[in-house]
């Protein structure tokens, strides 16, 4: 059995198991939108007016984006690990051909292909529910290959925990005590203007932040920048990563 078969069968068969799962499903796309609807409808931006939404709507597309790259190969990468030893699955799976390497990418091109729909749904609620103007230029194109490699460094992190966990409740845990400072602490909906001087230079250490930085210098043209060395260092970071969970995953259990 070739490569390419080997990651198409079990890409197949992940798809399909993520999309029997009603619920989870259901809240990949409801929890995105619900987060436009709360902060980009009813809460609305104040630009100039001062405090946390004081950009313009723009601004914080990479944050709405970020909410799906982070949340959900975090929990769906780590459960599935954690899941698969509890069911002593790795311990079978050594004795089939397809690496643990292989396992991983095959999880992470579900997780590409789903977030990559869930990402699409939210850009156009930015534009329709808050109004935000988003150039239409050949640049934008960059917000594809910064989600791709975004969920793929994710799920390496997800793959981490879901060996470091013991239980499915565990990676719950452990990905929402990560997720949620990282998504408020990586330039997406805190501008390094509002935190202490002497943090803003820690904003580097998240690799959300170069997801944020490269996405805003694409979609928000006040920003400025070259989008493109954060792309670099986002890929960087994520073939890092990716290694990580690879070798992380067990052989047995």
């Amino acid at each position: 059995m070739t490569l390419t078969a080997r990651v198409g069968s079990e890409t197949t068969a992940a798809l399909r198991s993520f999309l029997r799962r009603r619920t989870a499903v259901f809240f990949t796309f409801f929890f995105p939108v619900i987060i436009i609807l709360i902060f980009g409808a009813l809460v609305g931006t104040q630009p100039t007016g001062g405090g946390l939404f004081a950009e313009p709507p723009a601004y914080y597309l990479p944050g709405y984006l970020a909410v799906v790259v982070l949340f959900t190969p975090l929990s769906r990468v780590g459960s599935e690990v954690a899941r698969h030893r509890a069911g002593n699955r790795f311990e079978k799976l050594a004795t089939t051909p397809l690496s643990r390497t292989e396992w991983l990418l095959s999880h992470t091109l579900v997780n590409v292909g789903i977030i990559g729909v869930a990402a699409l749904v939210i850009f156009v609620l930015v534009v329709v529910v808050t109004g935000a103007e988003i150039p239409l230029t050949a640049d934008l194109a960059l917000v594809v290959p910064f989600v791709a490699l975004a969920v793929t460094l994710f799920c390496g992190v997800g793959a981490l925990l879901g060996r470091i966990a013991d239980s499915q409740d565990g990676v719950i845990a452990a990905s929402n005590g990560i997720a949620v400072p990282l998504l408020f602490l990586s330039e997406t909906f805190v501008p390094p203007s509002l935190l202490p001087a002497w943090f803003v230079p820690a904003l580097s250490l998240s690799p959300l932040t170069y997801f944020a930085r490269g996405v805003r210098n694409v979609t928000y043209p006040a920003a400025g920048g070259d989008p493109l060395p954060n792309l670099a260092v986002l890929g960087a970071l994520t073939v890092v990563f990716f290694a990580a969970g690879a070798f992380a995953l067990p052989r047995t259990d």
